[in-house]
């Protein structure tokens, strides 16, 4: 699993986002230990009020276990996962809870510990933990017998398609996937080696250059948004600054202008329309995702409540071995009560464990029929990425006849004036 942590503070953004049915097929709370509440949120403000007796700002220790995406892990993974990443980072002890997430036929979850030792009142320290976490990861990687990434086999060595949180919801804010925008800069910077050939591979994906107001060289899309070509890209500002003269780019405000002018009602009801027929194209499978999301979480809940009432009856069988009175005194003093307690003890175990394998099975099942709507999902999205590329192609070509029209107008204009004024001599 790839496990990424942060130390935060925001007790109920945080729960606000784990809880977050919006974005997600499925959420579970999968455990919640050491909290006097039972529920997440109150869990976390729990959390919040402990550490106002101490100085500790970011109070939360939170971390996210990702398997690999053609995988399927059990409840029991990551409860596993989550017990070796507490051990080598010393929050074994700690408060923790753990949500289950399903979005797009992948499951992947999030541990969320407090960080206070309430005996203490302090604050536990978690030196070079991004380390520890790298090691617990390919751990888990080598016990599962999963592909290991080849940022895990080669430390140092970064998939240029992982992206921050802040590259992600700028992406979202604009409707594009961010994983597109990376590859789009990334494929445009490797298939260039001077300014010219970049400008050019840039344009071929709708996106412009301009001098950025902090970074050498910032690109812009269609609607003028602003990307960092380095963070992006994944290469290193100084081989930015190698390969462009900041001097020669217009800026950011001029660009914005510029396209914003070209940008006519003629190319925005284009653009308009292909992003019209993408939403017709796309929302019959959004209506699936949705009545498959809700006819699941009806089985789950169905599932849930036969093994609640199973438990019960299992429950009151396991009470009824025991006797009482007279009986049952004679039954302590000679040992059967002990015994009928142990036998008791290992049918709740193996009722738990069964009732586990029981959910498992019911969400790989499921899993595999939302994999196969996301690959229809996934067909779709790759034609509309082709026809994006058209577009942006076209926009491209529009724009670059517009500037060799201005160019000409302001040639004859200025041979124009040069001629009245040679008359007027």
């Amino acid at each position: 699993m790839i496990l990424v942590g942060s130390q935060r503070s925001g007790a109920l953004a945080l729960a606000d986002h784990l809880t977050n049915t919006h974005d997600n097929d499925h959420v579970e709370l999968l455990e919640i230990e050491g909290f006097m509440a039972d529920d997440l949120h109150s869990a976390l403000q729990e959390a919040q009020a402990i550490a106002k007796a101490t100085k500790c700002k970011q109070f939360l220790f939170s971390l996210s276990l990702n398997p690999p995406e053609d995988a399927i892990a059990s409840e029991q993974d990551f409860i596993d996962a989550a017990d070796k990443a507490g051990a080598k980072l010393g929050l074994s002890n700690q408060p923790r809870a753990i949500v289950i997430h399903e979005k797009e036929g992948r499951r992947h979850a999030h541990v969320v510990w407090s960080r206070i030792d309430a005996d203490e009142l302090k604050a536990i320290n978690l030196p070079h933990y991004k380390t520890k976490l790298r090691d617990v990861a390919r751990d888990l990687y080598l016990d599962h017998g999963w592909e290991m990434p080849e940022g895990l086999r080669e430390y140092g060595h970064r998939n240029p398609l992982n992206f921050t949180l802040a590259q992600w919801q700028q992406a979202r804010r604009q409707n594009i996937d961010p994983r597109e925008v990376k590859a789009s800069l990334r494929e445009a910077w490797e298939r260039s080696d001077d300014a010219a050939s970049l400008k050019a591979a840039l344009a071929d994906r709708g996106f412009f250059l301009a001098k950025g107001d902090r970074r050498a060289a910032v690109a812009l899309d269609i609607n003028g948004t602003i990307y960092s070509l380095s963070r992006w890209s994944g290469v290193k500002a100084k081989d930015v600054k190698a390969r462009l003269d900041r001097d020669t780019l217009p800026s950011v405000a001029e660009l914005q202008a510029d396209l914003k002018s070209r940008m006519t009602a003629q190319v925005r009801e284009y653009i308009a329309a292909v992003k019209g027929k993408h939403d017709v194209e796309l929302q019959p499978l959004l209506d699936r995702k949705i009545d498959m999301a809700r006819a699941q979480r009806d089985e789950r809940k169905m599932l849930k409540t036969k093994q609640q009432e199973r438990w019960r009856a299992e429950t009151k069988a396991r009470m009824d071995r025991l006797n009482k009175g007279l009986r049952g005194l004679f039954d302590r003093l000679t040992g059967k009560s002990k015994s009928i307690r142990s036998d008791n003890e290992k049918q709740v175990l193996a009722g738990l464990r069964r009732d586990q394998r029981q959910r498992d099975d019911l969400v790989e099942a499921q899993m595999k029929d939302r994999k196969a709507l996301q690959r229809d999902m996934h067909a779709i999205r790759r034609k509309q990425t082709q026809e994006r590329n058209i577009l942006a192609r076209n926009i491209r070509d529009y724009i670059r006849r517009q500037s060799h029209e201005h160019r000409q107008h302001d040639q004859n204009c200025g041979r124009s004036r040069k001629q009245t004024l040679n008359l007027s001599r």
